[in-house]
């Protein structure tokens, strides 16, 4: 993952987090816990999460994704990822972001309580 660009997203702690950028639906192999954010530009060049998640990012990452409908009505262009392989770590990290990033918490038009 060394290979790609960077976004540092700031959780409602104020603790950063990196993730790699990478295309829609990227090829990474089973078994590969981490953390995840679908994402898109806005007018000013700024990344906007639209979905954030954690789990087997060979699952999470790709059209499979159980939310992906949602995912793509919203815009999503990219998926920023990280691997981070303890849970614990991940779902703090990933309720740390949704509390900064309410509006990623579930895209438009779906009925979920909780990210993914």
């Amino acid at each position: 993952m060394a290979d790609h660009a960077t976004c540092t997203w700031i959780g409602a702690s104020g603790k950063q987090y990196t993730y790699y950028i990478w295309p829609r639906h990227p090829n990474i192999n089973a078994g590969e816990l981490g953390n995840y954010i679908y994402s898109k530009k806005n007018n000013l060049g700024q990344w906007v999460p639209v979905y954030i998640g954690q789990g087997d990012l060979s699952v999470r990452c790709t059209k499979s994704h159980h939310q992906i409908q949602c995912i793509d009505r919203a815009g999503a262009t990219n998926v920023h990822v990280h691997l981070n392989a303890r849970e614990q770590d991940r779902i703090a990290e990933e309720q740390d972001l949704l509390r900064r990033y309410t509006n990623a918490y579930a895209p438009s038009g779906c009925n979920i309580k909780k990210g993914g």
